[in-house]
């Protein structure tokens, strides 16, 4: 594999954009390896996507649904506990992962517990018996499996031993996953005869993803049974906040409202960043994890696209299903309790449903009960809605007659989102679509609209405002299609950087597919490219400045008709098993 540098002296400094999960990944593990780095972010906060913010008395955070790896016997939870995200703090699980209601109101719980969820869809169907206990057998392998798969080193910096190592640890699990990979989930759905159950696994994982095989659910499902994919108290923010202070004691250095503009190059090498005021800083290295098509087209003006990489990012990425679409949220903050409030469902909804709802992908919606997730961020005795759907920023952009970003001056600070004019057809096309989830909504729970004392509501625009993400897009590529599968070949090709430019790397969700985790194992990856090509060894160690995380198990209950009152939390240990958990 070529190496991005063959360094004349040593590189020390390191310049590093934006402060997402990637970039202070990216920065803890540069001062763990002796680099001193420097984050530049135009937002004020640390974060990126994995965020939140204040609505009076209420704090809507809109990312952490689960976190893959908050839970131990995996290698993804190493990388927080060495990112110091977690210590400290309470871990929850439920037990169900997601429940999927249909058009008539019938359930399907999706216990991540292989034995109470093959129980339940068999008492649904009892003629999908068989099929039914072929996927919960994949599950029950797979739950073992996660405790071999990779996070802490890419494979294309594994040695031969190192390889051979992880296929034999992998063995026992080969016909499952390979099972797994190659049938995509909706044409393993198609053969339950239950029509809901046909309809209901494409949603297990919140909303419909087309291209994804069946492996993903199994994934997340199995991370899940294992108390390996919980929320972690204090939400996204918390999260974000306890990674920027582990790099901060490390001793990285991180500005807020400074927003790049341009990658310096100087003789084929990176050698700073221009910032949109003008001012120039410089650095041994630069590594983006901002926006991968920004980074690409903006900051470096289209130079350095090799044929692969060029078709990548010009063609590729503009092709429908190549990258994650973005998301329609609704939040409200309710005055009162909603006992009958479930902490996760996806509705599958009628064509009158979902005719308001403005570049709606399919016809359902995600609703959680967010201060079953994190009570701490809402006032005693009130609710919190998350409402959400797969949204695709082209009807949206055709609404809007405005900039999509722009940077003015409040009180002598040059500031980088703030909110910008869309004009009179957008901000109506947002009350139509907030009108339509209150309609439906109210249905399902009387009183829930005038129990509302707060609300707010973002578009795949309001995402380009905040992040510049490329179409409004969360997780960037998507797995299991052109774009990622060309991605992971070309990092294997050239590592996570462009043929010909030294001493410039990419990292976070640009440089990888999929959510969280992935982007902190980025920051990780990264720099063991990075330590690779300064012949240096690569270290990591866990942050021990805070106790180890708890974990609580938050029963949802039965399949039952009448609203029953909100269960207490049973607390466990890690890996433990409650009455209420089957055999977690």
């Amino acid at each position: 594999m070529p190496r991005t540098t063959t360094p004349t002296r040593p590189r020390k400094t390191m310049i590093i954009i934006g402060a997402g999960l990637g970039g202070l990944s990216t920065g803890c593990y540069a001062q763990m390896n002796g680099y001193e780095s420097r984050i530049f972010e135009m937002h004020e906060f640390p974060g990126g996507c994995c965020t939140s913010w204040d609505r009076g008395n209420f704090t809507f955070d809109c990312c952490i649904s689960w976190l893959l790896g908050n839970g131990p016997g995996n290698e993804m939870h190493q990388i927080w506990l060495e990112l110091g995200a977690l210590q400290g703090k309470e871990m929850r699980h439920f037990d169900v992962f997601n429940i999927v209601r249909g058009r008539d109101g019938q359930a399907v719980y999706f216990y991540s517990d292989p034995d109470r969820l093959q129980a339940h869809l068999t008492d649904i169907s009892p003629e999908d018996a068989r099929h039914i206990r072929d996927f919960c057998d994949g599950l029950r392998k797979f739950k073992k499996a996660l405790a071999v798969y990779p996070f802490l080193k890419p494979v294309g910096l594994m040695k031969t031993t190192e390889r051979w190592r992880m296929l034999s640890r992998y063995l026992p699990y080969v016909n499952v996953v390979r099972k797994s990979i190659t049938v995509l989930m909706s044409d393993y759905s198609a053969k339950f005869r239950h029509p809901l159950l046909r309809e209901a696994f494409n949603f297990i994982l919140y909303e419909r993803h087309p291209a994804f095989p069946v492996l993903p659910n199994y994934f997340q499902l199995a991370s899940h049974a294992n108390l390996s994919a919980g929320v972690p108290e204090g939400g996204s923010m918390g999260l974000a906040r306890s990674i920027e202070e582990r790099y901060q004691r490390l001793g990285g250095e991180v500005t807020y409202n400074a927003k790049v503009e341009e990658v310096i190059v100087e003789d084929d090498q990176a050698v700073g960043v221009r910032l949109s005021d003008g001012q120039e800083f410089r650095a041994d290295i630069v590594v983006s994890a901002a926006d991968g098509h920004t980074t690409t087209m903006k900051f470096l003006g289209g130079r350095y696209l090799n044929d692969e990489y060029r078709k990548l990012y010009t063609q590729t990425i503009e092709e429908p299903g190549m990258v994650f679409p973005g998301y329609f949220i609704l939040f409200l903050g309710l005055r009162r309790p909603f006992p009958e409030g479930e902490p996760c469902t996806t509705y599958l909804l009628t064509e009158d449903e979902a005719a308001d709802m403005i570049g709606i992908r399919h016809a359902s919606m995600n609703v959680q009960f967010r201060s079953m997730h994190y009570p701490e961020l809402s006032p005693e005795s009130t609710s919190v809605v998350y409402a959400t759907y797969f949204c695709d920023i082209a009807p949206w952009r055709e609404l809007n007659d405005g900039p999509e970003q722009a940077s003015r001056i409040r009180k002598g600070e040059e500031l980088h989102t703030l909110p910008v004019r869309h004009g009179r057809d957008y901000h109506q096309a947002k009350r139509q679509v907030r009108n339509a989830i209150l309609r439906f909504l109210e249905k399902r729970y009387p009183g829930l609209t005038d129990a509302v004392a707060v609300r707010d509501m973002s578009s795949p625009l309001t995402q380009v405002r905040y992040t510049g993400n490329y179409d409004g897009t969360v997780l960037g590529w998507q797995p299991f299609v052109e774009s990622g599968e060309t991605l992971e070949v070309l990092v294997r090709k050239y590592g996570p950087g462009l043929p010909g430019l030294k001493n410039f790397y990419f990292s976070g969700v640009w440089a990888t597919t999929g959510g969280l985790i992935r982007a902190a194992a980025a920051g990780r990856h990264v720099m063991q490219f990075i330590c690779r090509d300064d012949r240096r060894e690569f270290t990591a160690s866990i942050d021990e400045t805070k106790p180890p995380p708890t974990h609580v198990v938050i029963p949802v209950g039965p399949p039952r008709r009448q609203p029953a009152a909100e269960p207490e939390p049973v607390p466990v240990t890690a890996g433990s098993r409650s009455a209420g958990q089957g055999a977690k």
